[in-house]
């Protein structure tokens, strides 16, 4: 097929040797099956923000540290510059996390290179050698279900381990190939420690997962992992092979809604200087 522009830059530096076909189109980037050298591998390229569905949201940017106090302040101002920094933070997010992933054990697809936007990586296979299939064109049977289910979950414990929370994780970002499903799709990755929507994110990425495996074995729709996956982090108890229940013991303590208005307020009084103490130093 004719060379992408975006991977052609790639060609000339003798990354990609050939680009065999189309992969797929989705909401942040498109992938290319593409041949360097003796291997098979795929071209995932990053979509233009103004081309892109999926937005940026301060839920998921929130907690990422840029070293650069010059490109901080670009993105926060939106300049030109500071837009373009902040792609360039976007598509950095998952390269970072793909490498990090990997080395923690996590089933994610192996990186090879990141070059003028476009990320090399492993091309995910079936047991005959075709792109692995989505999670979500796959009709499984109760047992499959558990055990996949299963297995996902261990994967989530052991990002968690790494610091990392997926986002947006759901059977559209999960590929199976012969040894069970393997996670993508990494941009909108968040820091767990630094980032104040960790617990809403993990709840929502685990309850995406059982909800879809929960179709064809509805047992585990009774389940609470992501409770106990997170009760565990926050006591500093997670280890990538805790052993899981799927059950969790909600408080019934009586709730002090002063004593939570009342953080609440200090945090906002927090905020509110630091916005200030900011607005200053950029006069």
């Amino acid at each position: 097929m004719k060379t992408p522009k975006r991977i052609e830059p790639l060609i000339q530096d003798g990354l990609v040797d050939e680009v065999i076909r189309q992969l797929m189109s989705g909401k942040e980037a498109t992938v290319y099956v593409v041949r360097c050298g003796e291997e098979i591998r795929c071209a995932k390229v990053y979509k233009e923000a103004n081309k892109r569905s999926f937005r940026q949201s301060v839920d998921y940017t929130e907690g990422r540290k840029v070293k650069n106090s010059r490109r901080a302040r670009a993105m926060e101002k939106n300049t030109r510059y500071g837009r373009k920094a902040k792609e360039e933070s976007w598509q950095n997010a998952e390269v970072d996390a793909l490498y990090r992933l990997a080395a923690a054990g996590v089933r994610v697809p192996k990186p090879y290179n990141f070059h003028e936007g476009v990320l090399l990586m492993e091309l995910v296979t079936d047991s005959e050698g075709n792109a692995a299939p989505r999670l979500n064109d796959l009709v499984l049977t109760p047992e499959l279900s558990r055990e996949y289910h299963g297995i996902l979950m261990a994967q989530v414990v052991r990002m968690l381990c790494a610091g990392t929370i997926h986002g947006d994780l759901s059977e559209y970002n999960v590929l199976v190939d012969s040894a069970g499903p393997v996670i993508i799709d990494l941009p909108q990755a968040i820091d767990a420690s630094t980032n104040n929507q960790a617990c809403k994110m993990l709840l929502r990425d685990v309850g995406n997962i059982t909800n879809f495996f929960g179709r064809f074995a509805p047992d585990l729709m009774t389940t609470e992992y992501g409770m106990e996956i997170w009760s565990l982090y926050q006591s500093s108890q997670l280890r990538p092979e805790s052993p899981l229940t799927g059950h969790f013991k909600h408080s019934e303590k009586s709730v002090d809604l002063n004593s939570i208005m009342r953080e609440i307020n200090d945090t906002l009084k927090e905020e509110n200087a630091r916005q200030l103490a900011r607005a200053s130093r950029l006069i």
